[in-house]
């Protein structure tokens, strides 16, 4: 079997930043095994698997190691390839998928993804694993659905954090996906980096699910429904964002770097 694959920075308008995605197209799903080994061949840190039925699409997403519930570099990607490449008409898509339907508008030259926003409380401990993982302890922490988000005082603590293997070990023991760590930004609303070394990605590029977490964090704190944010990989990329309550709106652009086949 002859699969058509695609690799496609998303989160950045140049080739060789942003965060780089596979984009496997089927026609019928294949196994859960299958899809993993794939994922894992592949060596990115998102792999998405979109199943192309004649009345509707669907979406799944896998790291080298796991299955994730929801990606959102993966599915702009998805997206720039079935807008741009296999001639979708319109300028909206939904795929079903583990997180329920997602929907991307294409406005101009940005893609939009419209997620559900994440809900998440305040830890009133912070635990000493993410202490020593991060080497700074954090000034508010906060458990989503899937993450830590870790607030720090400025920018320059988030750009200057440097993680060794020890603290990577420290953070794959905590009890969630990844851990996402944000400051406001100098010149845009707000930064961040993610890391989420139990899922197979030490730090992830730019992650497109953290900011359902961020967004409404930062909206709330800084008074704005609009804002532009910035994730400080060494790669980095850019996202529009916009708090539209039970839904946020996470915008970007994505840039094709190759097309093939895959023989499985």
């Amino acid at each position: 079997m002859r699969l058509d694959i695609y690799q496609v920075d998303a989160f950045t308008d140049r080739l060789y930043a942003g965060n780089p995605a596979a984009v496997v197209l089927c026609e019928n799903e294949l196994s859960a095994k299958l899809m993993q080994s794939i994922a894992a061949e592949n060596n990115l840190a998102e792999t998405a698997f979109v199943i192309i039925r004649p009345d509707r699409l669907a979406i799944r997403w896998f790291t080298p190691t796991v299955e994730v519930d929801l990606c959102g570099h993966a599915t702009l990607a998805a997206a720039h390839v079935l807008f741009d490449y296999q001639g979708v008409a319109g300028s909206l898509l939904s795929f079903e998928s583990r997180s329920g339907t997602l929907r991307v508008h294409k406005i101009d030259d940005v893609l939009w993804l419209d997620f559900p926003t994440d809900r998440f409380v305040r830890e009133d401990a912070i635990p000493e694993g993410l202490i020593n993982g991060l080497g700074i302890e954090p000034r508010e922490l906060y458990r989503g659905r899937d993450d830590y988000l870790a607030i720090l005082d400025s920018e320059d603590y988030i750009r200057d954090l440097s993680l060794d293997q020890a603290a990577l070990a420290a953070l794959a023991r905590l009890p969630v996906r990844g851990v996402i760590v944000s400051a406001q930004g100098n010149e845009v609303d707000f930064i961040s980096r993610f890391f989420a070394p139990q899922c197979g990605i030490p730090e992830d590029p730019v992650t497109g699910s953290a900011h359902t977490t961020l967004i409404p964090y930062w909206s709330k704190r800084l008074g704005k429904k609009k804002m532009t944010a910035r994730q400080l990989s060494a790669r980095g990329g850019t996202l529009l964002c916009e708090d539209h309550g039970d839904r946020v709106m996470i915008g970007g652009s994505a840039v094709m770097y190759l097309k093939g086949e895959i023989y499985v």
